[in-house]
């Protein structure tokens, strides 16, 4: 590798607009950064709406189906549970049925500010969607298809 072969600009040009994961990455932080915005004042993040929201269940969900519907390693997601934990919205609890296993759970703290937070998403979505130029249910269905 000493002398590598020189990558001609055109193809930077081609990858810039066809490239799907950097088109992706783009739409997911500047979607990020809209609901980051709207639920500030709420001191939520959207990673933590959509994590409050992956334990809204009628059962404490354990550990392994939230890091999967998030996408997220269960070190990553056990990162992202501590600040939840700390402001009192959510606990982790040993699985009664596993005790190696955790089960998350929303407190009333956590639902209450989950609740408060529901109608500023359908807000800002509602905007978002107004906005798009194509179908926003292909758009949905495309990016799950890529995501599974």
């Amino acid at each position: 590798m000493s002398n590598p072969t020189p990558i001609p600009y055109s193809t930077t040009i081609h990858i810039r607009d066809s490239c799907l994961c950097l088109h992706a990455q783009r739409a997911a932080r500047a979607l990020a950064r809209r609901f980051d915005t709207a639920l500030k004042a709420l001191g939520l993040t959207n990673q933590q709406f959509s994590l409050m929201m992956a334990l809204n269940r009628p059962e404490p969900p354990p550990m392994g189906p939230v890091a999967r519907l998030l996408a997220m390693d269960r070190t990553t997601l056990t990162a992202a549970l501590k600040p939840l934990e700390r402001r009192g919205w959510i606990t982790v609890e040993p699985d009664p049925k596993d005790k190696r296993g955790r089960r998350l759970r929303l407190t009333p703290d956590g639902t209450a500010v989950l609740s408060a937070a529901v109608p500023i998403w359908r807000a800002v979505h509602a905007d978002i969607e107004a906005e798009l130029t194509v179908d926003s249910d292909v758009l949905r269905q495309g990016m799950l298809e890529v995501s599974v």
